[in-house]
């Protein structure tokens, strides 16, 4: 299904004041099982050496990652880019009304073509990747733009799944639940090589989403989403789904998080420069 105009439609939602869009980042973070593992990993390079000066959130979509970076690394300065316009304009405006401007700015980019030679101390990307086909490129202009020492994050689908478009419930010849991905996920061993081609010395991947996290996805993103794809008069509803599911989707992100996966449907990769 198409999952760019459910997104928009949300955005619409919470994007009509800054109360409005912090409650929406807020709710992000806690439901999204990504947003966990992303925290996890930028808490520890909050910690580390060097110092974030220069920030890239490779793929900015709603501005909500590049939001907590400002909050988290109060010294660096962050730009944000990505190549849908409209989301380029909304979040430089919500960046000004929060008194970030003077450190955060978004611009529309194509991250194939974008390149800022020795710039950058930590290169962030979210759900990105899975939508590039030539993702060698994108990885080599994040290398080039990336400073001695510094770390490349992303979070993508893995091939277990990660576009579900394994699942048992697709009829033949559907490609997935979310089908703007030109890939189904990346093997880590795949990943990890491509990473290494274009120069990155040391590559770490690990499984996110194993079986608690799969069935937090579905409980607090899937099938809320097939519902609004159905009618919009869902959205009258889904406060209260969330009010019954919210406190078992919480758990399951707790145990996915601190678990070790042998296997899942999404991949937390780090290569440093």
């Amino acid at each position: 299904m198409q999952y760019d105009p459910i997104k928009r439609s949300l955005g619409k939602v919470f994007n009509q004041n800054p109360v409005l869009r912090r409650l929406f980042y807020q709710l992000l973070d806690l439901l999204l099982l990504r947003a966990w593992h992303i925290r996890k990993e930028l808490r520890q390079r909050t910690h580390t050496s060097p110092e974030v000066k220069n920030i890239l959130d490779a793929g900015s979509g709603f501005g909500q990652y590049t939001y907590r970076m400002a909050r988290w690394f109060p010294k660096a300065k962050i730009k944000a880019v990505d190549i849908k316009p409209e989301q380029i304009e909304d979040c430089n405006q919500f960046m000004q009304k929060a008194g970030l401007s003077n450190r955060v700015k978004f611009e529309l980019a194509d991250l194939t073509q974008f390149q800022e030679n020795n710039t950058y101390d930590l290169v962030l990307s979210v759900d990105v990747m899975e939508h590039i086909e030539e993702d060698v490129l994108v990885f080599r202009n994040f290398f080039s733009s990336m400073k001695k020492g510094g770390l490349l994050l992303i979070s993508t689908p893995s091939d277990q799944g990660g576009s579900d478009s394994h699942d048992e419930d697709h009829e033949e010849g559907v490609h997935g639940f979310i089908d703007e991905h030109v890939r189904d996920g990346y093997n880590i061993f795949e990943i990890e090589t491509k990473l290494k081609s274009v120069g990155f010395q040391k590559v770490e991947a690990r499984y996110s989403y194993g079986t608690p996290g799969k069935i937090s996805w579905k409980l607090s993103m899937k099938y809320p989403i097939i519902l609004l794809g159905v009618s919009k008069i869902f959205f009258m509803i889904l406060p209260f789904y969330y009010l019954l599911i919210f406190p078992f989707a919480i758990v399951l992100n707790f145990f996915d998080l601190g678990m070790t996966h042998k296997s899942g449907t999404g991949l937390i990769v780090k290569a440093w420069k």
